[in-house]
């Protein structure tokens, strides 16, 4: 099966040649009431990986499952908004004593799980800010598929003081808003 368009952390690929954007990862700073962290989000930027080569449009959906799991469903258009529609599904956990921010994902079945860490986020949980203890890989989610200029610019400013080089940040096209 072709393992599709994945915004969750997927470590299969450490010896990737993207570049490690932070050498010197935070710990997440606030808890994380996972029903506020519930429903979907819209990936406003990333480092660049090799499971998101050519997505645009992307978006993730983390749904509680029965059995105390976190059900994800991560999507994109490959190559722009109107592209061909790719999806991969997950599944999640909370670490325990994290607080709630720190999980461990796998898109590979019961065996492989990697490491997901919400190092920030707004208060009303209108953003947040992804990565993971290596320092390659890094999200920027909204709830807004184009946040303005002012939200955007104050994300990236955020970014750059947990210590993340900004230049390596990929934005990805999203349809505009309706």
């Amino acid at each position: 099966m072709k393992y599709l368009t994945i915004i969750a952390p997927i470590f299969l690929i450490a010896c990737s040649n993207y570049p490690v954007g932070n050498t010197n990862v935070p710990e997440p700073v606030k808890m994380v009431e996972l029903e506020h962290y519930l429903g979907k989000w819209y990936e406003l930027a990333r480092y660049e990986n090799r499971f998101e080569e050519g997505c645009e449009a992307v978006t993730a959906e983390y749904a509680k499952r029965d059995d105390g799991l976190i059900h994800i469903v991560n999507t994109c258009r490959k190559d722009s908004v109107d592209g061909k529609r790719e999806v991969a599904i997950g599944k999640a956990k909370i670490v325990k004593d994290s607080g709630g921010a720190k999980l461990k994902v796998s898109f590979f079945g019961p065996f492989f799980f990697g490491d997901y860490w919400v190092l920030d986020r707004a208060e009303d949980y209108s953003w947040s800010i992804v990565g993971e203890p290596s320092g390659k890989y890094l999200w920027i989610l909204t709830r807004d598929a184009v946040p303005d200029k002012q939200k955007r610019d104050a994300l990236i400013a955020r970014v750059k003081t947990l210590g993340y080089d900004t230049s390596l940040l990929y934005f990805p096209k999203q349809p505009p808003a309706n």
